[in-house]
C-alpha cells in the first residue's frame, strides 16, 4: 500500500466502508471528505489503478454501472495500515525511536 497516493488510500477506505458501491457512491463519499468536487477524470483511473494493483474487484451492476469492492489483498492491506498508524495514534504506546 506503501505505493498509493493518498487519493487512492482515501478510495479504498471509502469502498470498504460502502456495500459494493458504484462509482457516483464513491465520489459523493470522497468530495464529501474533501469539501470539493472529484472530477470523473481523477476518479476513475483511479479506482481502475486499485483495481489493477488487486486491492479492489470491479463488476457489473448493469451495462452502464460497474460496482467496486475491496478485495482480500485489499483488506490485509488495510488493516496492516490501520495497524501502523495506531502505533503513532497511541497514547500509551512506547516511542519507536
Amino acid at each position: 500500500m506503501d505505493d498509493l497516493t493518498g487519493f487512492q488510500r482515501d478510495l479504498l477506505w471509502a469502498i470498504a466502508g460502502l456495500d459494493e458501491p458504484h462509482g457516483l457512491a464513491i465520489k459523493d463519499v470522497i468530495e464529501e471528505y474533501y469539501g470539493s468536487e472529484v472530477h470523473h477524470g481523477r476518479l476513475y483511473p483511479n479506482l481502475d489503478t486499485l483495481v489493477e494493483k488487486g486491492l479492489v474487484e470491479k463488476g457489473e451492476m448493469d451495462k452502464r454501472t460497474n460496482v467496486y469492492s475491496v478485495s482480500k489483498r485489499g483488506r490485509r492491506e488495510l488493516e496492516s495500515r490501520r495497524e501502523w498508524e495506531r502505533q503513532f495514534m497511541d497514547t500509551e504506546a512506547e516511542p519507536t525511536n
